[in-house]
């Protein structure tokens, strides 16, 4: 059986009952601009790299397919969003948006909803949750290795789904929300990794066919941009993602303390599907991603200064790593209001899902 974690009582900055409700409203319109607008701007980069073959100077094509992989990096937080069922008010308009996006990005949604939501339930609550385990250390060389070429990911994507594909399940965190006496739990697990090999490697097949009989070079792009498309250009997705948790308090039932929100232009948000306020995502995982600026402005007076752009949060965590490179105990706790009730260390729960 799959291990039942503690129960924790989490802090959440109380707001009226009647403003959760509306912010917690899904819509579909606006699901449709989120996820359509996504997918839009992902066929756009790829359309334009496929016709810019045998056009463009080839640098100018390899420069639109890096901006390609660029967008493509971010078919996880659409996935994310989608498994919390927040996106669209119609059931089904999550699901295959959510299928879409999940063999675009090569991701295994079904594993990762599981896994999920322990992590909302536990967050940095160790063994209870291990989809984040801190600390999380980062170096330089990541970055440039990650952000180009992500190489290590595309491996390691490899491997796991051969291995789901095949039935094996491994490790603590995967027998954990798998169990051996779950079958049902595993077997769409399974039938998603199978559909992910067979799903692209038709589409590889078929490329390479219509390349040989055709001779147009524009085919032998099309695995490179479907295919590969999530694991080349994630440098703003790296710079993005990684700002979640890191440097920051495990063992603590306060989302202020343990996820970090920031400030991004419209352009980063949309394609960060406003993860970057992941504070308040994680106070309340009901609201949608589209309503998470608003929820911001709601609770802001109860959070820690929040940084402004990319470069401010990034200098806040680079002294917050260098510190715990010199003093690995070290966990960094954000200032709170001096009006919390978490400065005393009388943590009031408030209504919400966890």
């Amino acid at each position: 059986m799959a291990k039942k974690g503690r129960q924790v009582q989490w802090y959440r900055t109380p707001i009226e009952p009647e403003l959760l409700r509306t912010l917690s409203q899904r819509s579909d319109v606006r699901g449709l601009m989120q996820a359509v607008g996504y997918l839009g701007l992902y066929a756009a980069t790829a359309g334009l790299s496929l016709y810019g073959v045998g056009r463009w100077h080839p640098a100018a094509v390899a420069g639109m397919v890096f901006l390609h992989g660029t967008v493509a990096a971010f078919m996880i937080n659409g996935v994310h969003e989608l498994g919390h069922r927040t996106v669209f008010r119609t059931t089904w308009l999550n699901r295959g948006f959510e299928r879409v996006l999940a063999f675009l990005g090569w991701i295994n949604h079904e594993m990762f909803n599981l896994s999920h939501a322990r992590h909302h339930a536990y967050t940095l609550h160790p063994p209870d949750d291990l989809e984040v385990v801190l600390p999380i250390r980062l170096m330089a060389r990541q970055f440039v290795l990650r952000g180009v070429v992500n190489w290590p990911s595309a491996r390691w994507v490899m491997q796991q789904t051969w291995a789901k594909a095949r039935g094996r399940f491994e490790g603590e965190w995967e027998l954990t929300i798998l169990p051996p006496d779950r079958p049902e739990k595993r077997r769409p697990v399974v039938r998603w990794a199978r559909t992910l090999l067979a799903g692209h490697g038709l589409i590889v097949a078929a490329s390479v066919t219509l390349a040989l009989t055709t001779g147009w070079r524009g085919w032998w792009l099309v695995p490179v941009l479907v295919t590969l498309g999530p694991f080349y250009g994630n440098w703003l997705f790296w710079l993005c993602n990684n700002t979640q948790h890191i440097g920051l308090m495990d063992n603590v039932p306060d989302f202020r303390l343990n996820c970090r929100t920031f400030l991004v232009n419209p352009v980063v948000g949309f394609l960060y599907w406003r993860m970057n306020y992941h504070t308040e995502h994680h106070m309340y995982p009901t609201v949608p991603c589209y309503r998470l600026a608003k929820l911001h402005r709601a609770v802001r007076h109860d959070l820690p200064p929040c940084p402004r752009g990319i470069v401010a949060c990034w200098r806040e965590i680079l002294g917050i790593l260098r510190k715990q490179e010199a003093d690995p105990s070290y966990q960094h706790r954000a200032p709170l209001p001096e009006s919390s009730p978490a400065r005393t260390g009388g943590l009031v729960p408030s209504p919400g899902g966890g």
